[in-house]
């Protein structure tokens, strides 16, 4: 019995040294090792910087979400693959860029609300404006100047609405043209839907300001998965797409019949799954299409998609569930629905008279640690001093010469199943031990 005992208690600490986090070091990229491959084509004899544009092929097969085993190799005059320093980066806006716009001045003009917003200083492309009113259209008088009594410069007029009492949706940003001007002037002439007067006219309206990021530093989309098989399901539209592992989903888009101009708004559910793993994102789509009057002006507006950041923690395929509620309303002529991630770019210092390989799918592999700050070519770059060459991505191939790493773990570790048999048949033996002593003992007595 004190010998079972003894080799239970082995046995659950190997299970803990097994559970244990690994702290070897990771081995080296090694090009017979990397499973895919494919090729980074340059136009003529280029060097510099390029980049290129990855897909979600890349993702689907690399050894996680994150791409850790992407590795760029460089050849030249015949010689062995070389590793080359890359840098992978995300299209996004950056945390800090929506700012507030101080309001100033603000009053009341005859029917209309005038104020001025003191702007961040750096480029934007869009203000939204926080308004206290409902069920209202508006138009926005827009003009930029210096603020020191320099010229004033017309930006337009805008049309904001508020249309949920007839079950439609809300806007209140003003796009812009790229502008830099510190001071903003607004003439904001507030309406009832219907045409007539607008009632309860207040300053107290303008509650505030935010500015978002420029458009040129808006996040940018590739679509990774679409279909174009919709089905009704009661009161709802549904589409279904599956999607590999590892493949990021940040942003899920509608593509409605050009020959559809009517207006909506629609509730959207999107679910991501496999097995007893679910996501759920819920989210809106909308359209707001309307003639101008008298001085209004035209409204055509719309957001046909819905963010969506998920399918990220799964470790196998996943199905996506898009469900568009229809309620009571005719369904909407839905062609395709994308599912899109951001763009992620590589980028490496091309050199002439070399030829260029992306390859990955090696599992041993974390993610390289380069010093790209000595590169003088990366620091322009993201500085926005120099445009990069576009390298050409190639079509994905298996990798002729792979071969897979031998596995060098202990034997114990590459087949854990064992560890957990003999820990149940120790048990087992333990239990009948002492059943075999209990019997013995009553025996006795």
């Amino acid at each position: 019995m004190r010998l079972t005992a003894l080799l239970a208690a082995a046995l659950l600490w190997q299970a803990s040294d097994f559970n244990a986090p690994r702290t070897d070091a990771a081995p080296a990229a090694d090009p017979q090792h990397l499973r895919y491959e494919r090729a980074l084509t340059l136009p003529g004899s280029s060097s510099g910087m390029a980049c290129t544009m990855l897909d979600a092929d890349a993702f689907a097969h690399s050894a996680s979400r994150s791409g850790d085993d992407l590795r760029v190799f460089r050849v030249a005059d015949g010689a062995a693959p070389v590793e080359t320093p890359f840098a992978l980066s995300e299209s996004a806006a950056q945390p800090d860029e929506v700012a507030s716009a101080a309001v100033q001045n603000l009053g009341q003009r005859g029917g209309d609300l005038v104020f001025d917003l003191a702007m961040p200083q750096r480029v934007y492309s869009e203000v939204d404006l926080q308004l206290g009113a409902k069920d209202f259209i508006a138009t926005a008088k827009v003009s930029g100047s210096d603020g020191r009594g320099g010229p004033v410069t017309s930006l337009g007029s805008f049309a904001l609405f508020d249309l949920t009492q007839q079950k439609l949706s809300r806007s209140t940003s003003l796009p812009l043209q790229e502008s830099t001007f510190p001071l903003l002037h607004i003439e904001l002439h507030l309406a009832s839907p219907a045409g007539g007067t607008f009632a309860g006219l207040s300053p107290s309206i303008v509650e505030g300001a935010t500015v978002p990021a420029s458009r040129e530093a808006q996040t940018l989309y590739n679509v990774v998965a679409s279909t174009n098989s919709v089905k009704q399901k009661g009161a709802e539209t549904l589409a279904t797409i599956n999607v590999p592992a590892h493949v990021p989903i940040e942003r899920v888009s509608f593509i409605l019949d050009p020959a559809f101009k009517h207006e909506f708004l629609r509730a959207v559910s999107i679910q991501a799954g496999k097995g007893g793993a679910q996501e759920n994102i819920d989210g809106e789509i909308w359209r707001v299409t309307r003639p101008g009057f008298g001085a209004e002006p035209a409204i055509h507006d719309a957001k046909l998609s819905v963010d969506a950041v998920m399918a990220s923690n799964l470790r196998g395929s996943a199905t996506i569930t898009v469900a568009v509620k229809n309620g009571n309303d005719v369904p909407l002529p839905i062609r395709a629905v994308q599912l899109e991630m951001r763009q992620r770019t590589v980028c490496f210092e091309a050199t002439p008279a070399s030829a260029y390989t992306l390859r990955y799918g090696d599992v041993a592999l974390r993610a390289p640690v380069y010093d790209i700050k000595a590169s003088g070519g990366f620091a322009r770059l993201y500085a926005g001093e120099t445009k990069p060459i576009v390298a050409t991505l190639g079509a994905e191939r298996i990798n002729p010469d792979f071969k897979a790493r031998a596995d060098t773990r202990p034997y114990s570790e590459r087949h854990p199943e064992l560890l957990w048999i003999g820990l149940l048949a120790a048990v087992a033996a333990l239990g009948a031990t002492a059943l075999h002593s209990v019997k013995q003992q009553g025996r006795k007595g």
